[in-house]
This record gives C-alpha cells, sequence and structure tokens, in this order.
C-alpha cells in the first residue's frame, strides 16, 4: 500500500496568521448564524398545531408550511455553494444571512397561510446561500489541523444545542406568547450577526475568475429537489402516485446529466474524482448513515414523548435538552480523544455507541418515565458528540478552493440523509403498525410495536455508519511539512 501527497498550496494563506482571537470572533460569528439556522429548522414542528388553529389551516396547509422551507433549502445547497466559491465567502454570508433574517421577520408578520408559505421558502433560499459558507469559513480560518477539529467541534456543539432548544422554545413561545414569535427571535440574532459579520469574518474566496457552471447549477437543483420532494410528498400521497413517480424521475435523470455535465467540465462545481478517494466516499456515507439515524430518531421520538406517554411540548423539549447537553459537552471532547487514540477508532466506536443507545430506547414502553429516558438519551448525546473528528477528516481531502460547495456537499448529504431516515424509519414503522391492527392490537400498542422496530433498524444503521467510518478513515492521518498542511491517502 503506497501513500500519495497531495500539498495543499492554499490561495488564503494570510489567513493563517491572523490572530487567535481574530478568528475566534470569526467563529463565534459563524457558530450564531448556524444557531439561527438550524433552530428555525426546528423550532416551528411544537408550534404546528397553535398556527394551524389559528390560520384554520387544512393538512396540506400545514405541511407546506414545514416543507417549503425543507423544499428550497435542500435543492439549492449545493447552487449556493457554487456561488460562494465564485463571488465569495463573506460575500454570499453576508446576503444569505440577511435574507434570512428578513424573510423570518415577514414571515413573523404574515397573517394568511400563502404568505407564510411564500416567506417559509424565502427563509429557505437564505439558508441555502448561508449555510454552505459556515464551514467553509471555518476550514479556511483555521488550517491548523488540531484548532481546525476544535473550531469544528465548537461549530457542531452549537448546532446540536439550537436542535435541543428548538422544540423547548417553540412550545414556550408558541403556548406563552404567539406563534410569530417564533420567527421573530430570529430577527435581533440575525441583526447582531449581520453587525458582527461585517467586522469579524474576512474577505474569503473568489481570488480567482471562475465561471458559475449554470449546467450544473441547474441540473444539480432538479435533482435534489425531485428527491426531496418525493421524499415529504410520498408517505402523504403515496409512494405510487404520479407526483412522486415523476419527481423521482426528475432528481434520477437530473442526477445523470449532472454526472455528466461536471465529467466534461473543465472547472467543475464538484470535482467527481474525490469520489475515488476512499476517506470522502466513506466519511460521506458515515455522515449520511448517522443523519439517517439522528434525525428519524428525533423525530418519531418526540412523537412517541407526546402521544404515547403524553407529555406536553415544553415537557418533550426538555428532555431532549440532557442529550444535547451530552452531545456538545462530547463534541468539545472529540478532537482530544481522536488525537488519543485516532479519529477511526473515535468515530467509529463512537457510532457503534449511537447505534446502541438509539436502539435501546426500543426498551421503553407506554409506562416509561422521565428519567427513564435519560440512559438512552445520555448515550445517544455522547456517542454523537464523539463523532465530530468525521467532519474534520472530510474537510481534510477537500480543495480548498473550492470550500464553498464542499461544504454544501457536506450539508446537503446530511440533509437528504435526515430526510431519508424520517422517510424510511416512518415506512417501517408504519408496516409494523398496520400488521399489529390488523391482528387486533390497540392504536397504542400498535404504534409503539412499530416504534419499537423502527428505532432498532435505525440503531442498526448508525452503527453499521460506524463500521463504515473505521474503514474509511483508518487510511488517512495528517502530517506537517514547510510547504504546508499535506494530507496522505492510502492508495
Amino acid at each position: 500500500m503506497t501513500a500519495v501527497a497531495i500539498t495543499i498550496d492554499s490561495p488564503l494563506e494570510p489567513l493563517a496568521t491572523q490572530r487567535s482571537s481574530a478568528r475566534l470572533w470569526t467563529l463565534i460569528t459563524v457558530s450564531l448564524a448556524t444557531f439561527m439556522t438550524y433552530l428555525d429548522n426546528n423550532i416551528i414542528n411544537v408550534a404546528i398545531p397553535t398556527i394551524q388553529r389559528d390560520l384554520h389551516l387544512t393538512e396540506s396547509g400545514i405541511e407546506w408550511v414545514v416543507s417549503s422551507y425543507i423544499l428550497v433549502f435542500a435543492a439549492l445547497l449545493l447552487a449556493g455553494g457554487r456561488l460562494a466559491d465564485v463571488f465569495g465567502l463573506r460575500r454570499l454570508f453576508m446576503v444569505g444571512l440577511g435574507l434570512f433574517t428578513l424573510s423570518s421577520l415577514l414571515a413573523g408578520l404574515s397573517g394568511s397561510v400563502d404568505f407564510l408559505i411564500a416567506f417559509r421558502a424565502l427563509q429557505g433560499l437564505g439558508a441555502a446561500l448561508l449555510t454552505p459558507t459556515t464551514l467553509a469559513i471555518i476550514s479556511a480560518s483555521y488550517r491548523d489541523p488540531k484548532e481546525q477539529a476544535g473550531a469544528v467541534a465548537t461549530w457542531s456543539a452549537v448546532g446540536a444545542l439550537a436542535l435541543a432548544f428548538g422544540p423547548l422554545l417553540g412550545g414556550f413561545l408558541s403556548e406563552d406568547l404567539s406563534w410569530h414569535w417564533i420567527f421573530f427571535i430570529n430577527v435581533p440574532i440575525g441583526l447582531a450577526t449581520l453587525a458582527l459579520s461585517y467586522r469579524t469574518v474576512p474577505e474569503l474566496g473568489a481570488r480567482q475568475r471562475r465561471r458559475l457552471d449554470w449546467a450544473g447549477v441547474l441540473s444539480s437543483t432538479l435533482a435534489l429537489g425531485g428527491l426531496t420532494y418525493g421524499l415529504i410528498q410520498g408517505p402523504q400521497v403515496g409512494w405510487g402516485s404520479l407526483s412522486v413517480l415523476a419527481s423521482f424521475a426528475l432528481a434520477a435523470l437530473a442526477g445523470l446529466i449532472f454526472v455528466l455535465v461536471e465529467r466534461s467540465q473543465a472547472d467543475p462545481m464538484v470535482d467527481l474524482s474525490l469520489l475515488r478517494s476512499r476517506t470522502f466516499t466513506g466519511g460521506v456515507v458515515a455522515l449520511m448513515l448517522w443523519a439517517f439515524g439522528l434525525f428519524g430518531i428525533y423525530f418519531f421520538t418526540s412523537i412517541y414523548l407526546q402521544n404515547v406517554l403524553h407529555f406536553s411540548a415544553i415537557k418533550a423539549g426538555v428532555a431532549f435538552v440532557p442529550m444535547a447537553v451530552l452531545m456538545a459537552a462530547g463534541m468539545s471532547l472529540s478532537d482530544r480523544v481522536a488525537a488519543a487514540v485516532g479519529a477511526y477508532r473515535s468515530v467509529g466506536l463512537a457510532m457503534l455507541l449511537m447505534g446502541g443507545g438509539i436502539a435501546s430506547v426500543g426498551l421503553l414502553g407506554t409506562g416509561a418515565r422521565f428519567w427513564e429516558l435519560m440512559p438512552s438519551f445520555a448515550v445517544i448525546g455522547i456517542g454523537g458528540g464523539l463523532t465530530i473528528p468525521l467532519t474534520a477528516t472530510i474537510l481534510g481531502v477537500l480543495p480548498e478552493d473550492r470550500s464553498g460547495v464542499a461544504s454544501a456537499v457536506f450539508n446537503a448529504s446530511r440533509e437528504v440523509a435526515g430526510l431519508l431516515g424520517i422517510t424510511v424509519i416512518g415506512v417501517v414503522l408504519s408496516a409494523r403498525r398496520t400488521a399489529e391492527l390488523r391482528l387486533g392490537r390497540g392504536p397504542v400498542t400498535a404504534y409503539l410495536d412499530g416504534f419499537h422496530l423502527a428505532v432498532v433498524v435505525a440503531g442498526i444503521l448508525v452503527a453499521s455508519g460506524g463500521v463504515v467510518a473505521w474503514l474509511a478513515l483508518r487510511s488517512t492521518r495528517r502530517v506537517a511539512t514547510e510547504a504546508g498542511p499535506v494530507l496522505q491517502l492510502a492508495a
């Protein structure tokens, strides 16, 4: 087995000499932006009943209040990454942040479902422009592998806290104030972050003139949009419906066109040769399995807590807080653990631990008390937090001049995997519940049997991601040379 050395000659080299205090403020700024977008993606779920009553929404209407954001966001992530590489990370960060903040204000002011859906879609556009820049800015600002791993861990921990506090904050705002405040809360955070970004985010990227690659942007948007639409609509209208089949066909055709276009481009949007890297491909697969399990279990466990255990929205939100706090703690320690035992060992074992924690939720029944949830939730949190070196390792194999679209690939993989997790786990749950109902089981018992099988399947998939991560990351180690960071890949 030989080692191929890839020397990274960065056009952003002056950032390596940035003062640590300046880089810390950059990290704080992008973490605030991440917190806001992650919070918004999650906070709306517990406010849905209140919005439905206030605006007299049909099931279809309330579905699109949630789905319009997800659809636009997922469809345009790769396009947003390419725009960042062409026009500069700082510019796209500020444009996306400004658009997201404005659309949050307009969504909060909405008095009809049509306007609310439109402004939710506009939020998705802002998030698609903003999100790819956050990880890319961190990658460009922190070139030392150890410092970069710590910065990525902090960024990820902030996102985990937003996911946990979203339901809690959403329940409080919708029950004690008004559902409008779940959108208004973004405005002061967005304005403060925008003001900070003007001073703390340096000019990054766009040092060389590049083409936008319209064919790649359009085909990737259609592929991701078609796939996302099919995953959203399938459980609602049936997997055999014309609209769902057509959306999957569009996704497949557009995906094929995207591959052909990118292979023929002199300056492709996504360098498909990266797929030949075992570290990159295996890392992305492991990341998708991680998101598949975490997003799926989070969604259906929320339903279990409220519909089976009869927790209030606020109490259900509180139940997830210890998981997120432990996940954040695990993330803060993850780079040190990886340095001590190796990233492939720490990530692989952490995903096995996380998978076991998810599967253990299947031991909970109809009479589970709050404290009985905590052991499983704690294991999921600690295991999930210790997987963060996976992100840093994937970043290490990506070309710096395409950091925007590289970050978009990372985020798009996670978003699609999360949707896929909710869909597949939902299909498993629904099939088992239907079978139990036919046997004469009660509705709650039938749901619980389906839920138990679903979490075991999710746990197995996450654990398999641990095996993939072990094999993929084992071939990677970082060394330092006078020429700059070098990544050695086993060939």
